[in-house]
């Protein structure tokens, strides 16, 4: 009888490294697509694994179903993991059982500056590190904040984790969605939607910023933003390893622009290193996130009023790394009285075209200083973001994610809810060390008035 299921010794392959398997397996679309070639897999299947929501759900399900597709499944999963340069994997599931037990799998290790003390074990490093260099692996990393102190003990970069970003397209609303939603929210029909400006600082000056590593990775993120923000109808201007001086100058230029009075909203994008409240430019100096967000202002960029401006901050702001806590038996989350009191006086109507028809003999409606705006993080106060130096920060890879498959019937504050929430499932992955774990939880700040729908991808018709 011809056998219709994998070998036992591939099953058993595969059984013994599912653990590390659904850890580190980068299932996309390539390697779908592979599979699917060679027949392993059919299009509902496909459709199935990548329905699934998170990186470890899509890698379980296909771990679940190619033991059943047939002796060809396991030579074909391993020509795939050689395409999608996870050869790493490949050489895990055919080593022979007998080293399985013995060998830890470290991704990458890259040592920090170190005093003199610690030249030994540096050099140990060095060596562990040239071993594995030819390797594909990816090298996530923590976002550093310049700790201008001497390292007392030995510190390095491991590899937390293996998501990739996902390029699914971002998901069209419906016209029956934005005729039920546009009047409750901000305007968001202008094409483009408006302004989008990405700094990105990678490389720093090793002279004059020599405690500030290069953000490896940081342009995986960069190019992310650029990509989604451009599918959403934002045109999108990507600036990189700018100092301090001139991140203020870039973001002056941006605030000027004139063209803001015919968008409906801006998007601006920092990632560098940083601290609480700032964020580095490549000369170490620092930019200071309140005066980031007085340039948008009301009275500083007044053609952006009643406007949503949107900001999101990849960096440190700080250097405590997050080990996280067991849970504990109780209630999966506490529940919070919401309390919400009036403002005096009345709301305005209309934007600003609405205000200047407006009969001048009236008093002219005050705005507060500072008002329509939602920043995202990608830490809490005081601790350290996470990166992955081949496909980016843990932030960035979530924010891209919810963006393109919830945008078309999702405001941006419950966007933001579910990036905290996937944040908050994320563990890093480095066995034997204090990285292994590790734990992050991002955040936002919001003084929004209305729902933020982007309504991507629908233009009205008038």
């Amino acid at each position: 009888m011809l056998e219709c299921g994998m070998v036992q010794q591939h099953r058993q392959a595969l059984k013994r490294q599912s653990a590390i398997l659904c850890k580190q397996l980068v299932v996309d679309e390539l390697l779908i697509q592979s599979l699917q070639a060679d027949d392993i897999l059919t299009e509902s299947m496909a459709e199935s694994i990548m329905a699934e929501q998170t990186s470890q759900k899509r890698s379980w399900r296909l771990l679940l179903l190619l033991p059943k597709r047939g002796p060809n499944a396991f030579s074909s999963f391993c020509s795939a993991l050689q395409e999608t340069e996870q050869q790493h994997l490949c050489d895990l599931l055919t080593q022979s059982p007998e080293r399985d037990g013995r060998e830890t799998h470290v991704d990458s290790i890259q040592p920090e500056k170190e005093p003199e003390i610690n030249t030994r074990r540096q050099e140990r490093a060095e060596t562990k590190r040239e071993r594995i260099a030819g390797s594909s692996l990816p090298l996530p990393t923590q976002e550093e904040f310049a700790a201008k102190r001497a390292r007392t003990h030995e510190s390095m970069e491991f590899s937390l984790d293996a998501d990739s970003p996902i390029n699914t397209p971002v998901l069209p609303c419906t016209p029956d969605f934005y005729h039920s939603h546009c009047q409750q929210s901000y305007r968001m029909n202008s094409s483009p939607r408006g302004f989008a400006l990405v700094i990105s600082n990678v490389s720093f000056d090793s002279r004059a910023a020599p405690d500030l590593d290069p953000r490896k990775g940081g342009e995986v993120d960069d190019e992310v933003l650029r990509k989604v923000f451009t599918e959403l109808d934002y045109l999108v201007s990507v600036h990189r390893n700018l100092t301090a001086q001139d991140m203020r100058t870039c973001i002056e230029n941006f605030c000027r622009r004139p063209e803001h009075r015919t968008v409906d909203s801006c998007v601006v994008c920092l990632l560098s290193h940083g601290v609480e409240g700032a964020v580095y430019g490549t000369d170490g100096q620092l930019l200071q996130l309140d005066w980031v967000f007085q340039s948008f202002d009301n009275a500083h960029c007044p053609l952006l009023q009643n406007k949503p401006k949107m900001f999101f901050v990849q960096a440190c702001r700080g250097d405590e790394m997050d080990c996280g806590v067991e849970q504990i038996d109780g209630p999966a989350r506490t529940l919070s009285p919401g309390c919400e009191q009036r403002d005096a006086g009345r709301e305005g109507q209309g934007d600003a075209d609405s205000r200047q028809r407006a009969d001048l003999g009236r008093p002219r409606i005050k705005l507060p200083q500072r008002s329509d705006m939602i920043c995202g993080f990608a830490s809490l106060k005081g601790t350290a973001a996470m990166r992955n130096t081949k496909r980016g920060s843990w932030f960035i890879q979530e924010l891209n994610t919810s963006l393109r498959l919830l945008s078309r019937d999702t405001h941006l504050s419950d966007i933001l809810v579910q990036v905290n929430g996937r944040i908050k499932e994320r563990e890093g992955y480095a066995p034997g060390t204090a990285h292994h774990r590790c734990k992050e939880m991002s955040e936002f700040t919001s003084s929004l008035c209305k729902d933020l729908y982007l309504f991507p991808k629908y233009q009205p018709q008038y």
